[in-house]
C-alpha cells in the first residue's frame, strides 16, 4: 500500500455485522501497510471544526506580549510559541525548531495520583480575549473523545479480540489537542536547511485525529518502500494515525508511521493552514504489553503508558 487509504465509518455505525466487519478489515489493512487512513462518515459536524478553527485564527492574531500571558512549554496548557518544539529529536534526528505556533488544551480531570495529575491533568488555560475558544473547545473535545473511543474499539475488532480490550485501559485517558498554526512564507522567512512546519517523528500514544487543511506545505507519510508521499485530502474527513503505544501493543502488526509537514512552499508564500490534532493516549496508569502471535510479531518490553510518553514528550522539547 503506497498510498493513504479512505475508509467510510458509516457501515459501522449502522450496527449491521457485516459492515462492522467491512470496516474492520480495511483499517486492519491500513494500519498493517501504512499507518495512516482517511475516514469519513465519522458524523463530526463540519461547521464546529471551522468555528473551532476560526477562534484559534482570532487568538493567534493577537500580539505577541498579550499570547505570552498563556505561554507554555511542550506538554503544557496554554501557548506554545514559535521555536519551543522539534519534532525529529524524537526519532533521533536533528532539526531545527518547527515552524509552527501552537494552543494546546487536554484532559483536565485529575485522576487522584498526585505525581499523575501533576503530569497528564493539568487545568486548561482559556485566553479572556477570546472567550468563545473555550465554549468550542470543550464541545470539540467532547467529540473527539467519543470517536478516538470508537476507533479503539474498532481496533480492537480489526485484531479479532474483546471489544473492550483498549478502550477499558482507556477509563481515564489522558490526551492533547493541539492547535496549529503554520505561518506563511511571507512571514517566517526561507526556511533553515532541514527545517519543517513539523520534524519527521512517529506519534506517541494510541490514535490520532487530525482535521487538516489542503496546502501546499502539507503532509507527508513515510512508506515501506521509504519514500515520502503527500497524504491526500478530502473534504469532510479526519486523517487517522496510530501512535507508539498502540504499535507496541500490538507487537508491531500495526505501523506507527513516521510524518512531517514539509515548510512553507515558494509558490504559495502567503499559504497561512491551522490543524486540529487531537492525540488520544490511554490511562497514563496502564500496563502496555504486547499482544502474542499470531498478533503480534515483536515482544516488547511492559511499560506504563506514562513512562513512555514522558520521555518522548522530554525528547522534542527545545
Amino acid at each position: 500500500m503506497n498510498s493513504v487509504p479512505v475508509v467510510d465509518l458509516t457501515p459501522w455505525f449502522s450496527g449491521e455485522a457485516d459492515g462492522r466487519a467491512r470496516v474492520a478489515a480495511q483499517v486492519d489493512a491500513a494500519l498493517r501497510e501504512i499507518g495512516f487512513l482517511l475516514v469519513t462518515g465519522h458524523g463530526v459536524p463540519a461547521a464546529l471544526r471551522e468555528d473551532v478553527r476560526a477562534a484559534a485564527r482570532r487568538f493567534f492574531a493577537l500580539p505577541a506580549e498579550v499570547k505570552q500571558r498563556y505561554a507554555a512549554v511542550v506538554g503544557e496548557r496554554g501557548w506554545l510559541p514559535p521555536g519551543v518544539e522539534a519534532n525529529g529529536y524524537a526519532e533521533g534526528t536533528p532539526t531545527p525548531p518547527d515552524l509552527k505556533e501552537t494552543f494546546a488544551v487536554g484532559a483536565d480531570q485529575p485522576i487522584g495520583v498526585p505525581e499523575i495529575d501533576a503530569e497528564w491533568f493539568l487545568a486548561n488555560v482559556w485566553p479572556s480575549e477570546v472567550p468563545e475558544l473555550q465554549v468550542l473547545l470543550t464541545r470539540y473535545l467532547a467529540e473527539m473523545r467519543s470517536l478516538a473511543g470508537e476507533l479503539l474499539v474498532v481496533c480492537a475488532a480489526a485484531l479479532g479480540i474483546e471489544e473492550d480490550f483498549f478502550a477499558s485501559r482507556a477509563d481515564h485517558p489522558s490526551y492533547t489537542m493541539n492547535i496549529n498554526r503554520y505561518p506563511p512564507l511571507s512571514q517566517v522567512g526561507e526556511p533553515e536547511a532541514g527545517q519543517f512546519r513539523i520534524g519527521p517523528h512517529t506519534d506517541f500514544g494510541t490514535v490520532t485525529v487530525l482535521d487538516r487543511q489542503r496546502g501546499v506545505g502539507g503532509l507527508q507519510v513515510y512508506t515501506l518502500d521509504g519514500e515520502w508521499i503527500d497524504a491526500p485530502f478530502v473534504p469532510d474527513s479526519f486523517t487517522i494515525n496510530i501512535g507508539d503505544l498502540l504499535a507496541r501493543w500490538t507487537g508491531d502488526r500495526w505501523r506507527s508511521t513516521r510524518h512531517r509537514v514539509l515548510p512553507p512552499d515558494p509558490s504559495a508564500p502567503d499559504e497561512e493552514l491551522i490543524s486540529l490534532i487531537y492525540f488520544y493516549e490511554c490511562n497514563p496508569l496502564a500496563e502496555v504489553e504486547s499482544l502474542g502471535p499470531p498478533i503480534g510479531r515483536v515482544s516488547y518490553e511492559p511499560m506504563r503508558a506514562s513512562d513512555y510518553l514522558l520521555e518522548k514528550l522530554r525528547a522534542i522539547s527545545v
